[in-house]
This record gives C-alpha cells, structure tokens and sequence, in this order.
C-alpha cells in the first residue's frame, strides 16, 4: 500500500455504531452525542426534530479533548463572533461571553462564509500578480533611495573636488618652493667661482629659508580666495546636509514609515480651557502668544482634531525653554480645572522633566539634574496598546524616547490631549516695566514707539540719548504646533 493510500486511510472517520467488521465511513458527527455516523445511522438524528435542532452536526471528525471546553469540560456548541472562538453552553451564559455576540455553529459557519468573498476582494487588490507587484515595490523603493543617494554623493564630491583643487594649487606652488631650493642648493655647490658663488649666494639662501617655511600639511594660505572658498563650502555644505537628511529620512520611510510623520496634521488646534490675562491665541489656534503688556502667563488648552478619531493619535509641540509646561492626557471634564482630575503626561518645571501618572500629585523625576528641556516635543498616543510616549525631536529626523507612560483604557475612558503652561519665576509686569524703562543715566520712558523683530518675538525698543538702547515689552510664541 502506497504512503498516500496509508494517509487517506488514517484520516477517513468511521461510523461508531455500525459493527467492527463492517464499520462505514462516516458522514456527520454528533458533537452533542460525540458520535461520528454513517448515512444509515445518521437518518435518527436527520429526521427526528428534537435531534435535528438540539444536536449540532459537523463535518465528520476526530473527537478528542479539543471539542470540549478546557475550562468547563462541557462540549463545544457555540462560536463567539467577537473573540473568534468556540464556546460551550456555561461560557455563552455565565461566564467572559455571555454579553458578546454569540452563533450556533451552523449560523457562524454561514455568516464567515458569506463574509469571505469579500475579504477575498479586497485582498485581490494587494495579491494580483504577486510576484510582479513585489518587483515593482523593489524597483519604485530602490530608485527612490537612489535618487537619494545620487543626490548627496553629487553634493559630496562637488565639495570634495573643489576643495582638492584649490588646496592642491596652493600645495603644488609650495613644492616648487622646495624644488626651486633645491636646485639653488646643487647649482651653488657646484659652482667652483670664489666672486660668483658669493654673488648668487643671496638668493639661495632666500630659496632656502623660503622653503624651510613651507609646511604641506597646512591648507589654503591666508588671503580673500582663502575666504571665498570657506563661504563656498559653507554654502555648499548646507546643501550636503540637506541630501543627507533627505537620504537619512528615506531610508527610515522604508524600515519605519511612523518616522516620516515630520509635522503635526492640520486638523489639529488648540482648544483654550483657561487662559491667563498675558495669553492669546493666533488665528488658526496652532500658536499661543504671551504678552507682558498683560502679565499673567497661565494656560490650560485641549488639543482637538476636525478630523474623526483613531486608534492612534499623534501631536508635536515646539516649545520656549522659558516657560514651565506640561503635556499629555486629561479628562476631558476636568480640563478647566486639571487638579480635579487624572492626568498623563511630561512635565517640566525648573528645567526638569518628570512623568505624571494619574492624579497631578503622582509624578516621578526623569532629568535628576536642572537642564535645558527638549525644544520639540512629539507625542504619540496608542490606544489599542494603551501607551503614551514623548519623543524629544532635533532635526529632520532625530528622534530620542524621553519615557512612555502605560494607561489602563478601561479605568480612564474620556481622555483627550492637553498643554498646561505657566511662567517660570514670574515677576510682576508693573515692576519689571519700571526697571526696564529706567535708563542707567537717570532718564524715565512711559512709551516706547519703535519695534524690533525678533525669533520667536516682537519686542519694544527705544534709544536714550545717551545711546542704550532700552526695551522690555514684547509678545512671544510660547508654543507651537508644527
């Protein structure tokens, strides 16, 4: 007998009730009775109707332990749409599944079933033609990256060549230096004229110290092309980095597309809870301004979205190093009043970051020594894996983990983004006006007319006569998001 019949053999489910000579293969199993039957014996359970709608019948099959429940030790009769898994009678009513979405198995076997094809369609889409798709893919990410690097390799040669030229046209004027020495040298020694040799004498030793104070090793001799190639490869060199960054963020596009996710969506801004007499909000609701014409630096602001939520949310914020702040999650109830209720997030205060778990009084030191806190912050809510993590950001693509913070989703259901700021070592408007407008050379100024620009702010200036220039009002950008 071939190993094919043996193993067609072994898997064809005989009749329990017919005798031991002549046991026939089996058409239906009774998990209920947990007996497999031929097409004779089967006829009971087909036409009795207690048996036909009590009894579950399966495809014929091999009864062993895992056609009953583990835990209750009763058969298997019911299928669990939400878990996906086969139940017995005490899980459907008693226990973990009695609230969920349950199917006798001939019900759940059609349903699937019929929800198959469907799945299938939208499978088709990414399947079709598998091998052609995956050397497409290969080809389109593989140009991608070469495009990439082609373009800093060209930005990395152009600012290699230039500079080797022009070093290599500075050095090759000092080694004639040397080799012009050295034939003075061997022209002198060979010169046996007393008055000759000591009217070129001169200018040997001229050839001489000049060449002692050659050094190959240096670069370009100080003078204005010196300078004019410094500023070139300077300018050339911001070019460089930028195909670098350009390279650098396509490869973490391929190995971690998340990565990519440079900018804040548009459809987030900020929801303002409690704002202080000093803060204001630009047009659009992405930037809070502080004013020390008002004075007060207080802010409670929701971050919200126009757009539907996801499972998955994810905001960054630019932040001043001068302001004290805290970012993360609250309840949405409490974001008047955050003291109220829990909250998660990254605190800093004093130059130092902490994590606050749950309530504003639970907090746990991260930067055990004062230092100046991340500029950019990114956080990325997952509410599936029920983490909340912050990411310090520098650059195009630097990203460094400060802490994820794990929150149980059932315990606190409503939570929403939020940005808590407030001043650190705050002074009183009116005196530090009072200061700031007092010249050292005894003149007082009520009024300033004349504004200067700033990064990040607009600040009030005047000149005294006696030439300082005073100034102290101004309006800033605390926070941003980007």
């Amino acid at each position: 007998m071939s190993g094919n019949q043996q193993r067609h053999r072994q898997q064809v489910v005989l009749c329990d009730i017919c005798t031991e000579d002549d046991r026939k293969p089996a058409r239906k199993t009774c998990m209920k009775c947990e007996i497999s039957m031929c097409g004779q014996h089967l006829q009971v359970h087909l036409t009795t109707p207690v048996l036909l709608q009590t009894h579950p019948l399966t495809e014929p099959m091999a009864l062993c332990s895992t056609t009953k429940c583990p835990q209750h030790g009763k058969l298997l009769e019911y299928y669990c749409l939400d878990d996906m898994t086969c139940v017995c009678v005490s899980c459907a009513i008693e226990d973990q599944h009695r609230l969920h979405n349950m199917k006798t198995f001939s019900t759940a076997h059609k349903e699937l079933m019929e929800k198959l094809p469907g799945e299938q369609k939208a499978l088709g889409v990414k399947t079709d033609d598998e091998n052609g798709s995956l050397e497409k893919w290969e080809n389109s990410e593989r140009e991608k990256l070469s495009n990439s690097s082609l373009r800093l390799i060209e930005a990395v040669t152009k600012m290699r060549d230039m500079s080797l030229t022009s070093v290599r046209t500075s050095v090759s004027a000092r080694m004639g230096a040397l080799k012009t020495s050295k034939s003075s040298l061997q022209v002198a020694q060979s010169e046996k004229d007393t008055f000759r040799f000591l009217q070129m004498y001169s200018q040997v030793h001229q050839d001489v110290e000049e060449a002692k104070a050659v050094d190959l090793r240096k670069g370009l001799l100080p003078n204005s092309d010196r300078d004019k190639l410094v500023q070139e490869i300077r300018q050339n060199g911001e070019n460089m980095m930028e195909q670098a960054e350009h390279f650098w963020g396509s490869l973490f596009t391929l190995i971690d597309p998340d990565q990519d996710l440079l900018s804040t969506g548009p459809d987030l801004m900020f929801e303002p809870q409690v704002l202080g007499s000093g803060i204001s909000l630009s047009k659009d609701n992405r930037r809070v301004f502080y004013n020390d014409w008002s004075g007060e630096c207080t802010a409670s602001l929701l971050i919200v979205s126009t757009q539907p939520g996801s499972n998955l949310q994810r905001w960054q914020i630019c932040l001043s190093k001068d302001f004290a702040w805290t970012i993360g999650l609250c309840d949405k109830q409490y974001g008047k009043d955050l003291k109220k209720g829990p909250i998660f997030g990254l605190c800093c205060k004093n130059h130092q970051l902490s994590s606050v778990s749950a309530y504003s009084g639970s907090s746990a030191l991260i930067t055990p020594e004062a230092g100046p806190g991340p500029e950019k912050v990114e956080v990325v809510w997952n509410s599936v894996a029920s983490s909340l993590s912050f990411f310090r950001r520098s650059g195009l693509h630097r990203r460094e983990e400060i802490v994820t913070i794990a929150i149980n989703n059932v315990n606190y259901p409503g939570l929403v983004p939020f940005f808590r700021l407030e001043m650190e070592n705050a002074q009183s408007s009116a005196n530090s006006s009072q200061i700031q407008w007092k010249c050292t050379c005894g003149r007082d100024y009520k009024e300033a007319n004349y504004y200067r620009q700033q990064y990040g702010s607009v600040m009030n200036q005047k000149n005294c006569p006696c030439g300082k220039i005073l100034g102290g009002r101004f309006t800033e950008v605390v926070c941003e998001l980007v």
